[in-house]
């Protein structure tokens, strides 16, 4: 019987695990990094122990560290989480050579499933050999044969392109989970990625627990995922849970795993096997009505899954809120997430709290809000409604793409694939924000001002804001009246520090407002107070290429140098963040006037890294 769990993991997974370890009363260990002594993962469980090391996102790949602190803190039981050491056959071994119980399957069967190319193998697929690739081949992609998370993926389209795809995702894998080998496989361009749960015990059952959707999805990382996936036949259900049996039977799993397809033309290609628990996870235990970190205690334990198993009952939906900005590259955001709160009536799962800083070491996902009902269609407005009305103050996130992606048609009809933000992203990530926020944060911050004089009974100049806006300068004007207030072409109905109710052509409107600095939240509309006159110092050359995230120049491209002719969308540097790299293009055709970046230099957002001059045409 476990009676102390470690979880190997951090944020939102450490959290939820320790949700589970309470209810069961299980007491719970965590580790940290110093980047995260006073995470909410760390602030939450029974016990914490610092993983110590210089690079923050590499000691909780530490194993050797990790059983130390299980058997410090007293633990008899560790819990991978996913990500990190989840999938590392040599952690599982040393865990369970400590004494300790290993909340996952057998080392055996991480290790014959933990390669994707050897998993295809099993299942009796071949992989396309990089070297015989033709044109008649395209499109293919290249990708990571350890890890997962949409790292170390390329798509190539023209065959020229996949030298410089290999050298990336090899880099790129590397960096992220310590295997550079890549492989290349065809890709379906309109597939669907649909993915079953499975659950296997000790006693010789395994089961399948459903379908998922997953097939909105950016830079190959899921985004929105749903349970049971929609508009499968029976035919075909019955297909892919046979074929998920026949995987985690060929490697006698034990516990809790995800094998995922991607679904064209009816039928079911086999991707990968995931020897652990899923991000996308909740979905599945919403509309099953389970607990599947329990499932895994339990089945570790050595207890039988029970005789019947569970039905779907409704539909759920989740969705993975990140600090990024979609519009520009999917750019990772940091800073301090001052307050997060979504409406009652949706599950929400979190590694953060108000005050926290979103820092550079981690992925950048804030948390997954998770909506269940007894219909898709209900589940979709349920959680549209919750992200909308969510209060997100911080950084940029994700979330208007989010609710227009629920609200688009192709998703609501269930006609998505994994190319749907291809198709949409423009459209979906077109700026529209509420051309009173301005007025409405300019008013809740001149409010209380007129007791000390702000009126005049002579009429005054108006005052003046101004705030940035979507990327562009707004101004707005407001005067201190004997009745308080005004605005023209409004009717001012009320003005506080965090309420403004303005009447526009008849109908009220409420604002609430939330002041950090400069940086002012107004409804879901994220603006930043500028000073009144711009410093003119301020100023940068045009063509100026800007680092968009903090992270480490990793790659400049070959040859480049200053008073070289470059051409518009070609790459020049490349900048890694959260274990991605991001490409930096130039915007024109033109000539490299200057290149202040060098490979290993750190960078902190708006650092100029170099300049391009564009030429005539």
């Amino acid at each position: 019987m476990i009676s102390t769990l470690l979880v190997a993991n951090r944020g939102e997974i450490a959290c939820r695990i320790f949700r589970t370890c309470r209810e069961l009363g299980i007491r719970t260990v965590a580790v940290h990094s110093d980047a995260d002594e006073n995470a909410l993962h760390a602030r939450v469980a029974d016990t914490a122990v610092r993983l110590p090391g210089a690079a923050p996102a590499e000691t909780y790949l530490r194993g050797d560290l990790v059983v130390k602190a299980a058997l410090a803190a007293g633990a008899d039981a560790v819990h991978p989480g996913y990500g990190f050491l989840s999938e590392n056959a040599d952690f599982a071994r040393a865990v369970l050579d400590a004494g300790l119980v290993w909340i996952g399957p057998p080392p055996e069967a991480i290790e014959a499933m933990a390669s994707k190319t050897r998993a295809k193998d099993l299942m009796g697929i071949a992989p396309l050999d990089a070297a015989d690739v033709t044109e008649a081949d395209l499109p293919v992609l290249v990708k990571a044969a350890a890890g997962g998370g949409g790292r170390g993926m390329r798509i190539v389209r023209r065959l020229e392109e996949l030298s410089a795809a290999l050298e990336g995702a090899r880099a790129e894998a590397a960096s992220a989970f310590g295997d550079g080998e890549v492989f290349v496989e065809p890709y379906l361009e309109h597939g669907r990625h649909v993915e079953v749960q499975i659950l296997a015990d000790t006693h010789g059952t395994v089961r399948p627990l459903g379908t998922r959707d997953c097939s909105l999805q950016r830079r190959h990382q899921k985004v929105i995922e749903e349970a049971p996936a929609p508009g499968l036949s029976e035919q075909l259900t019955e297909d892919l849970y046979a074929l998920a049996v026949q995987a985690a039977s060929a490697v006698a799993y034990v516990g809790a795993g995800t094998v995922e397809f991607l679904v064209a033309d009816g039928r079911a290609h086999f991707l990968e096997m995931n020897t652990r628990l899923q991000v996308e996870h909740p979905v599945t235990e919403e509309a099953f009505g389970v607990d599947l970190v329990a499932e895994q205690i339990r089945i570790a334990e050595g207890h039988a899954l029970a005789a019947d198993p569970p039905r779907a009952r409704g539909h759920a939906i989740e969705a993975r809120l990140y600090a990024e900005d979609p519009a520009h590259d999917w750019a990772p955001q940091t800073g301090t997430l001052h307050h997060l709160a979504v409406p009652s009536g949706v599950r929400l799962d979190t590694g953060y709290t108000d005050g926290d800083t979103i820092g550079v070491h981690y992925d950048p996902m804030l948390a997954k809000v998770v909506a269940h009902a007894p219909t898709r269609t209900e589940a979709i407005r349920r959680l549209a409604g919750a992200l909308d009305r969510a209060e997100i103050h911080g950084p940029v996130t994700n979330r208007d793409l989010l609710v227009r992606s629920l609200r688009h048609e192709e998703f609501a009809a269930a006609r998505m694939d994994t190319g749907f933000y291809d198709r949409h992203l423009a459209a979906l990530t077109e700026p529209t924000p509420d051309p009173y926020a301005p007025l409405a944060a300019a008013l809740a911050d001149a409010h209380g001002r007129s007791r000390f004089g702000g009126w005049r009974n002579l009429p005054s100049q108006a005052q003046v804001k101004r705030y940035a806006m979507a990327g562009e300068e707004h101004e707005v004007r407001y005067r201190h009246t004997r009745e308080g207030l005004a605005a023209d072409g409004v009717r001012v109905v009320r003005a506080g520090p965090h309420l403004v109710v303005l009447e526009v052509d008849g109908v009220e409107r409420r604002f609430t407002v939330a002041a950090y600095g400069d940086e002012v939240h107004v409804n879901s509309t994220r603006l930043t107070a500028l000073p009144r006159f711009p410093d003119p110092t301020a100023q940068l050359a045009p063509g100026s290429l800007l680092a968009p995230m903090p992270g480490t120049v990793v790659r400049i491209a070959d040859g480049l140098t200053e008073g070289a002719t470059v051409q518009a969308g070609q790459g020049l540097i490349w900048v890694e963040a959260m274990k991605m790299q991001h490409q930096i293009s130039s915007p024109v055709t033109g000539v490299l006037s200057a290149l202040h970046a060098e490979t290993g230099q750190q960078v902190e957002p708006g650092t100029l890294l170099a300049v391009v001059q564009e030429t005539s045409s």
